[in-house]
C-alpha cells in the first residue's frame, strides 16, 4: 500500500505541473511563459553575450525522418572579412634597444615590419610582466584585472591577487566565441601561483581563459635550454635536448607555425588569433653561441655612450621629436668611466649577450612572420607587434649577474663570481643578467627602467602595427598617447565584433581601453585617450591632457627591500607635449598643476583599485602570502613520481623540518633521488648514491653544501630521514642530520638557504630537468631504483 500510495502522489505532482503550464485551451500559461527580460533578450541579438546560445532549429519534424526536414547546426562563423590577428609581445625591452627605435641591436624582421606599417611612440605598457599581460588580453588596467604585481607576489587584495576576475573576461574567449581559433605560444603568466598545479583548478589557466591550445611556460622566465614546459595544461618534456640544439624560443616559434598552417588546412575561412608571447628578452639572457658572438668587442666604450649614439640615431630617424632630450644620468647609476678594467669586461660581455639575445628574438619573430607571408596570410593578418612589456630590466642589480634568480631573491652574487665564468655567460651554466648600467641605456632617451612606473624608461614601449588589407598608410610614425589596454577595444573594432557585455553568464566590466584605429590612416588625429594612470610598488603617476605628475620610490634593483616610506618621496612633474623625454621638471614652477594631478592620481587609484600601496618586492615572493585558512605543516605523498611546482610543494627553508621517507631497498641495493626541488643553480635534494644517503644543497655557488651519509642503507624496508635546525640568522643557516633507521648517519652546515629556489619543480623519486647536485649530472633524471612507499615533510612554522 505505501508503495502505490507513493506512486499516486508522484502522478498527482505531475499532472498538476503539466496543468501549471498548459490553460483549459491547451496554450502555454502566461504566468509561466514569461518573456525573457528585455536587455538579456537584446544582448542575445546584438552578440554581446557570450557564449553565443544554441541555434534555433529552422528545420521540420515529422513523423519520421522522411517526412522531416533536418537542420544540422552550423558553428559560430566570424564576421565576413575579419583578418588574423597575431599579438606579439616581446619581454624586458627597452625603448632604445631595436635598431627600429634607434638602438645598437639589427632587428631586420622589425624593421621590415616598421616600413610597411606604423609605428607608435607614445605608446605604454605598466612597467612589469604579469601586469602588462593582465592589462593587454583584458583591455582593462591592470588593477582592474586584479594584477597589480606579477602572479608570483600576488596578496589578498582586489588589485593583487593575480586572478583575472571573471568580470573581465580575457580577448582570447571573445574571439573564439565569434568563431575565431586561437592559441597561445611562449609566456603565459597569469595563472595564479596556487593554481598552477595538477589539481587546477584551470579555469585561470591559458586554455581556461579562451585559448583553445597553449604550448609554452606558465612563470615570469623559462631557461632556453630547459624550460619548464607545458602543452595547454599538461607539463611536457623539451623535444630534444641542449646537446642537441635545443633552443626554447625556436621550439615555440615552431609550435606556432604549425598552428597556423594547421588551421589554415583544417578550414581554409577561418580566422585565427595568435598570441605569440615571447620569452626574450627575460633573463635569463641564453642566446646561440653564435649570436652572443656577433658582438664581440661591440660595446667596449660603455652605456654612457651608447646613449649618446642612440639619441642622435633617434633623432636621425625621427622615431623621437625635434628637440627631445637624453635625460641625465642618475647618480646611482656608476658612469661608465669609473669603473674598473674587470668591471668593464664582464659588463660589456654581460651587453653582448644581451645583444645576441634580443637579435636571436628578433629571428624567431621573423620566422613566424616569413611563414605567414610565403603562405599568403600576411596581409590579411592584424599584427599588434608590442616591443616589451616594460623597460629594460634593472634586476640585474649594480654589478649584473651570473644567475638572475639570485638577484631577484635578493642575493647579490658580486662581480667576482662572473668574472671567473665569464667564458661561460649566455651557455647552459649560466642565467645572466645585464648591470643597471645597460638596462638604462637600452631605455634612451627616457629615465629609469622596468619596475619603474613613473618614468618613461618602465612604461613606453613602441608598438608597431601592421595590416596591409586595413591600413593604407605605411612607414609612418604615430604619437597618439595610448596604452596597453586599448588593444582589445582595437582588435575587436577591426574584427567587427562588439564588446561583450555577458560571458558565462557573467556580467562585464566595460572596457577602460579606447580604439586605436582612427588613427590607423590619420596621423593627425587627436589622441582619445586624456587619462592614464600608473602604479607599480608605489612607484606612481598620472598622465592627463599631456601633463605628467609622478613619484618614485627606491632603486628596482634593492629587490631585497625598499623601506615602507614611500609616501615622503617627492613629486616631478613633465610637460610631455614639449617635453618628449620626461627632462625638465616643473615641480617647482607648477605647485598648482602639481597638487591638482595628485589629486587626480587619488581619484584613479580609488576608482581601479590600486590601493593599498605596497612598496615591497622580494618579501611577497613567498608562496605562504598566497595559502587561505591554517597554513599547512605537513605534506604526505606516495609513489616514485610525484612532480609539482615547486610553490605547491612541501614549503621547507629556511624553518625548521623534517623529511622522512620509507623505503622499500632491493636485493643488491638502490640508488637516485628520492625527492628534490630546485635546480643546477638553487634547490635542494636527498639522493642515495654509492649505498649512502646524500643531502645536497646548492645556493647560486656561493653557499653549497653537499653533505654526505656515513651509514650504510640495507636492504629491504628501511626508514631514511633528515633533520633541520635554524640558527636564527637573517641567511637561514642551520643544521641538518640524516638518518637511516633511527641512527645518526651524517651531519653538516648550512650557511645559508632560501624560501624558493627558481623555475624547476619539487619531485619525488627523480629529478628530472636540470641535476641539483652536479654528483649525478651524468645519470639523467638519477631515478631511484628502490620504492617510495611513503614521503612525510614536517614543519614547524614560526
Amino acid at each position: 500500500m505505501k508503495r502505490t500510495r507513493n506512486i499516486m502522489i508522484a502522478g498527482v505532482i505531475a499532472v498538476s505541473c503539466t496543468l501549471a503550464w498548459l490553460t483549459t485551451s491547451g496554450k502555454l500559461n502566461p504566468l509561466m511563459a514569461q518573456d525573457k527580460p528585455a536587455a538579456k533578450s537584446q544582448q542575445v541579438a546584438d552578440g554581446t553575450q557570450l557564449p553565443k546560445p544554441d541555434p534555433k532549429f529552422k528545420g521540420k519534424i515529422g513523423e519520421t525522418f522522411k517526412d522531416s526536414t533536418p537542420d544540422y547546426p552550423q558553428p559560430v562563423r566570424a564576421p565576413k572579412g575579419a583578418p588574423n590577428v597575431l599579438l606579439v609581445l616581446l619581454d624586458d625591452v627597452g625603448f632604445g634597444m631595436c635598431s627600429t627605435f634607434g638602438g645598437p641591436v639589427p632587428t631586420p624582421h622589425l624593421d621590415k615590419l616598421a616600413k610597411n606599417g606604423l609605428t607608435y611612440n607614445q605608446f605604454h605598457t605598466t612597467a612589469l610582466c604579469s601586469p602588462t599581460r593582465a592589462a593587454l588580453l583584458t583591455g582593462r588596467n591592470h588593477h582592474t584585472s586584479a594584477t597589480g604585481v606579477i602572479i608570483e607576489m600576488g596578496t589578498g587584495y582586489p588589485g593583487y591577487t593575480g586572478m583575472i576576475p571573471k568580470s573581465t573576461s580575457v580577448v582570447a574567449q571573445t574571439l573564439r566565441d565569434n568563431g575565431f581559433a586561437t592559441a597561445m605560444f611562449g609566456k603565459a603568466h597569469n595563472t595564479p601561483e596556487p593554481e598552477i598545479s595538477p589539481a587546477g583548478p584551470f579555469h585561470n589557466w591559458p586554455t581556461g581563459q579562451g585559448f583553445e591550445y597553449f604550448y609554452g611556460f606558465n612563470q615570469g622566465e623559462t631557461n632556453q635550454y630547459f624550460p619548464t614546459l607545458y602543452r595547454n595544461t599538461n607539463p611536457v618534456a623539451q623535444p630534444k635536448s641542449a646537446k642537441e640544439g635545443y633552443f626554447f624560443m625556436e621550439d615555440m616559434t615552431n609550435e606556432a607555425i604549425a598552428w597556423t598552417h594547421n588551421v589554415r588546412a583544417a578550414n581554409p575561412d577561418k580566422p585565427w588569433f595568435n598570441y605569440f608571447s615571447t620569452s626574450g628578452v627575460h633573463a635569463p639572457h641564453q642566446p646561440p653561441k653564435e649570436y652572443r658572438e656577433k658582438y664581440k668587442g661591440k660595446f667596449d666604450y660603455g652605456w654612457d655612450q651608447q646613449r649618446e649614439l642612440t639619441h642622435a640615431k633617434q633623432l636621425e630617424i625621427g622615431v623621437i621629436p625635434k628637440g627631445a632630450k637624453l635625460t641625465p644620468r642618475d647618480e646611482a647609476i656608476p658612469a661608465w668611466d669609473s669603473r674598473s678594467a674587470d668591471e668593464k669586461k664582464v659588463y660589456a660581455r654581460l651587453m653582448e649577450n644581451y645583444a645576441g639575445y634580443m637579435e636571436y628574438t628578433d629571428h624567431q619573430v621573423g620566422r613566424l612572420l616569413d611563414s605567414l607571408e610565403a603562405s599568403g596570410e600576411l596581409d590579411n593578418t592584424l599584427v599588434l607587434y608590442v616591443v616589451g612589456d616594460n623597460g629594460a630590466s634593472a634586476e640585474g642589480g649594480l654589478e649584473g649577474t651570473f644567475s638572475e634568480l639570485a638577484s631577484l631573491l635578493g642575493v647579490q652574487l658580486g662581480l667576482e663570481s662572473t668574472v671567473k665564468r665569464i667564458d661561460e655567460i649566455g651557455g647552459p651554466t649560466s642565467e645572466p643578467h645585464v648591470p643597471v648600467g645597460w638596462a638604462w641605456a637600452m631605455n634612451a632617451p627616457f629615465q629609469w627602467t622596468k619596475q619603474v612606473a613613473s618614468h618613461f624608461g618602465g612604461t613606453r614601449n613602441p608598438l608597431v602595427v601592421h595590416w596591409p588589407n586595413g591600413i593604407k598608410a605605411k612607414g609612418e610614425i604615430r604619437s597618439q598617447f595610448h596604452h596597453v589596454i586599448d588593444l582589445v577595444p582595437t582588435i575587436l573594432d577591426a574584427c567587427q565584433i562588439p564588446e561583450p557585455k555577458v560571458v558565462n553568464g557573467i556580467p562585464q566590466k566595460p572596457l577602460e581601453g579606447v580604439s586605436m584605429r582612427y588613427s590607423f590612416d590619420n596621423a593627425k588625429a587627436k589622441s582619445t585617450r586624456p587619462t592614464q594612470y600608473f602604479e607599480m610598488m608605489t612607484n606612481r603617476a598620472i598622465y592627463h591632457d599631456g601633463w605628467v605628475a609622478c613619484s618614485r620610490f627606491g632603486y628596482p634593483w634593492d629587490t631585497a627591500g625598499k623601506g615602507t616610506d614611500f609616501l615622503k618621496a617627492p613629486w616631478e612633474l613633465y610637460n610631455t607635449t614639449e617635453d618628449f623625454s620626461q627632462a625638465a621638471d616643473l615641480a617647482a614652477k607648477e605647485p598648482e598643476k602639481l597638487k591638482a594631478l595628485q589629486a587626480k592620481f587619488l581619484e584613479e587609484a580609488t576608482k581601479y583599485d590600486v590601493l593599498p600601496l605596497d612598496p615591497r618586492m622580494a618579501e611577497r615572493l613567498d608562496p605562504k602570502l598566497r595559502e587561505s585558512g591554517t597554513p599547512p605543516t605537513k605534506w604526505t605523498y606516495f609513489g616514485n613520481n610525484v612532480w609539482l611546482p615547486e610553490p605547491i610543494g612541501p614549503q621547507l627553508f629556511p624553518r625548521a623540518h623534517t623529511i622522512t621517507a620509507e623505503l622499500t631497498i632491493p636485493k643488491g641495493g638502490a640508488e637516485g633521488v628520492i625527492t628534490c626541488a630546485g635546480s643546477f643553480s638553487g634547490g635542494w635534494s636527498v639522493y642515495i648514491k654509492d649505498g649512502k644517503p646524500w643531502f645536497r644543497y646548492t645556493f647560486f655557488d656561493v653557499a653549497d653544501v653537499t653533505i654526505p651519509g656515513t651509514e650504510p642503507i640495507p636492504e629491504g624496508k628501511v626508514t631514511l630521514k633528515t633533520e633541520f635546525a635554524p640558527d636564527g640568522s637573517k641567511q637561514g643557516g642551520g643544521t641538518l642530520k640524516l638518518f637511516v633507521n633511527g641512527k645518526p648517519a651524517g651531519e653538516g652546515k648550512l650557511k645559508r638557504s632560501s624560501f624558493r629556489h627558481g623555475l624547476e619543480p619539487f619531485e619525488v623519486g627523480r629529478d628530472s630537468i636540470t641535476p641539483v647536485d652536479p654528483a649525478y649530472k651524468n645519470k639523467g633524471q638519477f631515478e631511484f631504483t628502490g620504492q617510495i612507499n611513503k614521503l612525510t615533510f614536517d614543519v614547524t612554522r614560526k
